[in-house]
């Protein structure tokens, strides 16, 4: 979705029609991405025979936030008023951490803890502005390039050596590219879009970026992928990523005034 958000700034198409459909497919397919992680992190941590218990712990532990941490953050959120105090934007950071470290005792990784936590407290809110305001600088210019460049550590590209495994990576990026691309594409023509809009918004689906980069640090840490695996899943991010701007300008898409005169058409009812 970042990664997403900045390509369309870039191109001018951020307000468009079509940067706003593309925008909300990436909001929604990461939210969905997130709860299949919960799922998969809580599968992979578990035996078998603890598996039922991580799940109903992980359920049991959903419901509490949405039934009591919720309304506690929408009353914490009504007495901050238009400038939250010190202690709420406290209690909010507290309240993440606590969430986190939850799932990770659980046996879910505490990301999703840390995820669920945030889905709780009203976006449009004051303390979520300010949060967002104060925190942006530090994750942004700190902790997101060192992500980076710990994930850039951990890709071994010395590991795809042979001319087999760079065919498979190969198929990873093909199948990777049929799959959200081409999926983008019938989904987009079946509801009505022309062939230009529906290709234009399947390549931009097909941008990936922080959320596969998380998913393949936490599925490598748990052992679900291997190094050589988790290189070529990583290569393919970056390819297909980088494929996004050349494409759109192959297609025309987001360049000079065309960006923002560009109108997809209406769906069918």
């Amino acid at each position: 979705f970042p990664v997403l958000a900045r390509i369309l700034t870039d191109r001018g198409m951020s307000r468009t029609e079509l940067g706003v459909m593309a925008l909300t497919c990436a909001a929604a397919d990461d939210v969905t991405a997130w709860c299949l992680l919960a799922l998969v992190v809580g599968v992979a941590q578990a035996s078998v025979a603890d598996a039922v218990m991580v799940v109903a712990l992980t359920v049991t532990f959903i419901g509490g936030v949405f039934l009591w941490v919720r309304p506690l953050a929408i009353r914490l959120v009504d007495r901050s008023g238009s400038k939250p105090a010190p202690q709420a934007l406290a209690l909010a950071l507290a309240g993440l951490l606590l969430s986190a470290y939850t799932t990770e005792w659980i046996g879910v990784h505490a990301v999703f803890g840390a995820f669920l936590f945030g889905a709780v407290i009203p976006h449009d809110s004051s303390l979520a502005r300010t949060l967002t305001s104060r925190m942006t600088a530090g994750v942004t210019v700190l902790l997101l390039p060192a992500f980076f460049a710990f994930t850039g550590m951990r890709t071994e590209v010395g590991l795809v050596s042979t001319a087999s495994e760079w065919l498979i990576c190969g198929l990873i990026v093909l199948v990777a590219t049929v799959g959200k691309f081409g999926g983008t594409l019938a989904a987009a023509r079946l509801t009505g879009m022309d062939w230009h809009g529906a290709a234009s918004l399947g390549v931009l689906m097909n941008t990936r970026g922080l959320m596969q980069l998380i998913v393949l640090n936490i599925g490598l840490d748990l052992g679900v992928i291997s190094p050589t695996l988790f290189t070529m899943m990583v290569l393919m991010a970056l390819v297909t990523t980088i494929a996004t701007t050349p494409a759109l300008q192959m297609l025309g898409t987001g360049t000079g005034q065309g960006a923002m005169q560009y109108n997809p058409p209406t769906a069918r009812a």
